[in-house]
């Protein structure tokens, strides 16, 4: 079986042929959803990750039967651990050992740097979960899709409780909020991460901002709400992020309340708050969509509360090398 490295950054060529595999597989496995946007795809491609190396792989001749991406951590804690990001065969080409040729190199590479395993996130019951299982992977953290619909009609924004206010920022969080918002981001360390390798790294306002650029020199756009104490302090905060912003769809990337403001309904309002003002910014966006923990009870709540379904079951699964 043909493998080939793929060379940084690709060509439109390369990715043109790395987006029709993704398309092909998503027509089959996930029908429902809308298809792979070639501005998230190629953003993804050719602007490297900022928390480690990453190295691509193409499976069949010219590339055109599957594909694989691997991110080698490099930061302090990590070094031992690695994100399989993608490793997609196209429908037909299924059943022929591009798969597992493509995991074999994966493995190879993983081994020849030191790693002692890696993670990968699954949707549940379909062909990526029944061949990760073979290969070995354990399940070490159960998650869902959620969906919230937006209508056409602007939803009605949302206020904040008494003694708070709601700032919306467009891309990086402001210089003079930044420390506050990466004090905020800490408090994630207490949602739920299973049996992960990967640690939690500590947020400063330099992690914050090179984050969040990293968003915006894929092509994307990013909005956070947050609210704020009298005392300049971010009680709570969501994050959204549109991969191609004349898409459809956006992503729902953390929801957290700092445990002091934990009661007050802030989860509720910041992420009420946001699909109003995105809709508001983003006429054609018709669908917000994000992950929560199985075990995540409250955040459930919240999401439910909002008109958030679940859409199906996804999962972290881990290898040990």
């Amino acid at each position: 079986m043909m493998i080939n490295p793929l060379a940084l950054p690709p060509s439109d060529t390369e990715v043109d042929a790395w987006l029709a595999v993704l398309t092909e597989a998503a027509a089959v496995d996930l029908p429902h959803l809308p298809p792979p946007s070639r501005v998230e795809v190629a953003g993804r491609l050719r602007v490297t990750p900022v928390r480690g190396r990453p190295v691509l792989w193409t499976g069949g001749e010219g590339g055109s039967d599957g594909v694989a991406a691997l991110l080698l951590f490099t930061e302090e804690g990590n070094t031992h651990t690695a994100f399989l990001d993608v490793l997609t065969v196209r429908p037909e080409a299924r059943r022929r050992g591009v798969g597992t040729a493509l995991w074999e190199r994966v493995r190879e590479e993983l081994l020849a740097d030191g790693r002692t395993s890696v993670a990968v996130m699954l949707d549940l019951g379909g062909p990526g979960q029944a061949f990760a299982e073979a290969m070995g992977f354990a399940s070490v953290l159960p998650m869902a899709w959620y969906a919230r619909e937006i209508p056409a009609a602007v939803p009605v924004a949302a206020q904040a409780p008494p003694g708070y206010e709601l700032h919306t920022w467009h891309g990086l969080v402001p210089a003079a909020w930044a420390p506050a918002a990466a004090a905020a981001h800490a408090a994630m360390e207490d949602a739920p991460t299973g049996d992960m390798d990967e640690r939690i790294q500590t947020w400063t306002p330099e992690r914050l901002h090179t984050l969040q650029q990293l968003v915006l020199d894929r092509g994307g756009e990013m909005i956070t709400v947050a609210a704020v104490t009298p005392g300049g302090e971010v009680a709570a905060y969501t994050e959204i992020v549109l991969p191609d912003p004349e898409g459809t769809s956006a992503v729902q990337y953390d929801t957290v309340v700092v445990p002091a403001h934990r009661g007050h309904g802030l989860g509720r309002a910041v992420k009420a708050h946001m699909a109003a003002h995105a809709a508001a910014r983003h006429p054609r966006l018709r669908r917000i969509a994000t992950t929560v923990a199985d075990e995540n009870g409250p955040m459930r709540a919240v999401n439910e509360a909002l008109g958030y379904r679940r859409e199906r079951g996804v999962g972290i699964y881990q290898i040990k090398l």
